[in-house]
């Protein structure tokens, strides 16, 4: 029976050595086990003597021997591994703060005389350790050469790390504890600052099967809608693949290489352009102990953020539950999941049950006010309707122009930005027509490709306002080099909406970025090029709307549409 060795005041046993210790004979174990009473000087990398203990048993037993030491010189963690690599324990992979190291050295064997690997230096990086090395065991069981690497401060500008190798120890020139002082001295003063306002540091992430463009497109417009909800963005990583990983969408290697791209620039967030499934959310927020965010969460985000109207905030926060829901999940399969009856006596609820329930519930009371205000909306639209007063709605991609063209119409004050969704709250004005006619113009919310569904269903209440319009103003970026694929992707929406009948203008606007190519796309697609901004083209576009509206002196019947007035864009 293995004897427990004493070590610094405490017993360590053969449960302490980790990795796989099958097949070591008892002497092999128990002088692995005495490598926790070996203390090295602060200074050292490692001591001549534990470096020849390890070199010499590595070379015995035909595996790969190392040791965690800490600053103080002890040895922390013994490892077996087998005669290609270590698996290292779990040492804890919170991340430190910034200017941190772990506090540890990894000194390890190798039985061929080659330098770190891959997995050496990506260990380094992730658990940002004091230093990692490998003495080579020669044949005759003595050290041979030192491959040693260290980390550099983060800079995007620089490699992550430094390598040396030098013939012995004696020949190396490293003092560990000056070198670990002046390297987080230095990772303190080159820290990145956040900027007063910024809602975190993200690498946002794209995965395409084939059509790279439209992948590039899709993740330029993800940038936009990450600086629109306040997050600064570092990086982006675009990668295509055959198939998406069930687990981890890029793939395990892939994700490893994100994740030390993020230490270096000091991301705090991972930002993917597709929807997560809570399986992979949770195994990318394991692997990688950063924040983990889809394409959904980032636009629920920012509506959570634009809302301001009572109507706006109950929508947004039906959206975030209907998509919450099914991601409250459990840790581990020993809650109860009884329900009361025979057998269901005991423990009761649990925690996740109560909040499952809760939020169910909770949905429930705001489908109920949402469809009051829905009530409401419906009555205020009839007594428009008998008032005989026409209603223009404006609709349109986000951040197309549609607040600064009701602006400029009607000499309103509603926000108008250059973030995506500034505006999500529904605003009517009215305008006059020559001829004393008068009509109700209604600025809606935005719309965007893959427009969450949730998010759609919850602002019902909203979108109904376009039911009862007489005519849509579909206001497209001219200057936009794929407006056709966001006008496409609008009709999209007006198609789920069953307002397909409903006759509408193409506004081309932004004349002012691009004239030729907005007067060219109004002449082909029947519409009018204005630029909502400078004013140019509103005339026009006030005469084609009275053309519309008052055909042969009347309002147009419902689901009447004269042909000047049909958008000819490619089907959707």
């Amino acid at each position: 029976m293995l004897q427990p060795v004493v070590s610094g005041g405490r017993t360590a046993t053969r449960e302490e050595l980790f990795g796989n210790t099958a097949g070591l004979k008892a002497s092999q174990s128990r002088r692995l086990l005495a490598t926790y009473r070996r203390r090295v000087q602060q200074h050292e990398l490692v001591s001549a003597e534990l470096a020849r203990h390890l070199t010499e048993l590595s070379r015995e037993v035909g595996r790969q021997l190392g040791v965690l030491l800490t600053r103080r010189g002890e040895v922390e963690q013994v490892i077996v591994g087998d005669a290609r690599q270590l698996l290292l324990p779990d040492i804890g992979r919170a991340r430190a703060a910034q200017s941190r190291l772990r506090g540890l050295r990894l000194v390890h064997t190798h039985l061929k005389d080659e330098p770190l690997t891959r997995d050496d230096l990506t260990d380094l990086v992730l658990l940002r350790l004091d230093a990692v090395a490998a003495v080579v065991s020669r044949e005759d069981g003595l050290p041979g050469k030192v491959y040693l690497a260290t980390l550099l401060p983060w800079n995007a500008a620089s490699e992550l790390y430094q390598q040396r190798e030098s013939p012995s120890l004696y020949e190396l020139d490293f003092d560990a504890q000056a070198q670990v002082a002046a390297l987080e001295q230095e990772m303190a003063r080159a820290a990145p600052l956040r900027e007063v306002g910024v809602q975190g540091r993200a690498i946002l992430i794209g995965v395409h099967k084939g059509d790279r463009e439209a992948a590039e497109a899709s993740l330029a417009e993800l940038c936009e809608l990450a600086r629109s909800a306040g997050v600064e963005v570092l990086d982006n990583v675009l990668q295509g693949r055959r198939a998406i990983d069930p687990r981890t969408v890029v793939g395990e290697g892939k994700l490893q290489e994100i994740l030390v791209r993020s230490m270096a620039l000091g991301a705090d967030l991972l930002l993917f352009d597709r929807d997560l499934t809570p399986s992979q959310a949770r195994h990318i927020g394991e692997e990688t102990a950063l924040k983990i965010l889809d394409r959904t969460q980032l636009i629920l985000d920012i509506f959570a953020q634009r809302a301001q109207s009572a109507d706006g905030k109950l929508q947004v926060e039906l959206a975030q539950l209907r998509y919450r829901l099914p991601r409250l999940v459990g840790k581990d399969d020993s809650l109860s999941r009884l329900a009361g009856g025979i057998g269901g006596r005991g423990p009761g609820e649990t925690k996740l049950e109560v909040d499952r329930r809760r939020a169910r519930d909770r949905i429930g009371v705001l489908e109920e006010r949402i469809d009051r205000l829905s009530a409401d909306r419906a009555t205020r639209r009839r007594q428009r309707s008998r008032a005989g007063v026409p209603v223009i709605s404006i609709v349109g991609y986000t951040n197309a122009g549609k607040s600064t063209l009701l602006n400029a119409l009607t000499e309103a004050e509603v926000l108008a930005s250059p973030r995506l969704f500034a505006t999500l709250d529904p605003t009517s004005r009215r305008l006059r027509f020559p001829r004393q006619r008068e009509v109700i113009v209604t600025d809606t919310v935005g719309f965007i490709r893959d427009l969450p569904r949730d998010l759609l269903a919850a602002f019902r209440a909203t979108l109904e306002e376009l039911e009862e319009a007489d005519l849509l103003l579909h206001v497209v970026d001219a200057s936009d080099p794929r407006q056709d694929e966001q006008a496409e992707a609008v009709e999209r929406v007006l198609s789920t909406l069953d307002l397909s009948r409903t006759p509408r203008l193409l506004v081309f606007n932004k004349v002012d970025r691009a004239p030729q190519a907005a007067q060219a796309l109004a002449h082909a697609a029947g519409g009018v090029a204005v630029s909502a901004l400078t004013g140019q083209g509103l005339p026009q576009l006030i005469a084609r709307c009275e053309e519309v509206l008052w055909q042969r002196g009347k309002v147009l019947p419902p689901g009447a549409e004269p042909e000047f007035a049909r958008p000819r864009i490619p089907p959707v």
